[in-house]
C-alpha cells in the first residue's frame, strides 16, 4: 500500500473510532479482494470502504465505489463472515476522504444485502 492510502486508513480509522466504533482489523485480505477496516458498532460488524480523493475531478471518492469494486466488498465480506462461529447483524459504511488536508465524511450503508 502506499503511504497515503496507509495515511487515509489511519485518518479513517481514528475518525470511526472517535464516533464510537472499535477496529477490529485492517487491511484483511483474501482471495476475493481486501476490506480496509472491519469495527464493531455496538453488535453490528461494520465493513469500512476507505476512499482518499485529492479532488472531485472524474467523479470524487464516492464515485470510486462502483459497482465491480461493491461485488469485491461483498466477496470479501462473506470470506470473513465464514471464518466465525456465528456471523452478526452486519453493514457497509465508507469514508472518504477529499482534498488537502483532508474533509471526512462518513457514508452508512453504502451496500445493501
Amino acid at each position: 500500500m502506499n503511504p497515503r492510502g496507509e495515511q487515509a486508513e489511519v485518518l479513517a480509522a481514528a475518525f470511526v473510532e472517535s464516533r464510537g466504533l472499535r477496529i477490529i482489523a485492517r487491511n484483511y485480505r483474501c482471495r476475493h479482494g481486501e476490506l480496509d477496516l472491519v469495527a464493531r458498532d455496538g453488535d453490528t460488524l461494520v465493513f469500512i470502504e476507505v476512499r482518499r480523493r485529492t479532488g472531485s475531478r472524474f467523479g470524487g471518492a464516492a464515485a470510486s465505489i462502483n459497482a465491480p469494486k461493491r461485488e469485491k466488498l461483498l466477496k470479501a465480506a462473506r470470506h470473513y463472515l465464514a471464518e466465525l462461529s456465528a456471523p452478526p447483524a452486519c453493514r457497509f459504511d465508507a469514508v472518504l476522504l477529499t482534498g488537502e488536508p483532508p474533509r471526512i465524511e462518513w457514508l452508512r450503508n453504502i451496500i445493501e444485502e
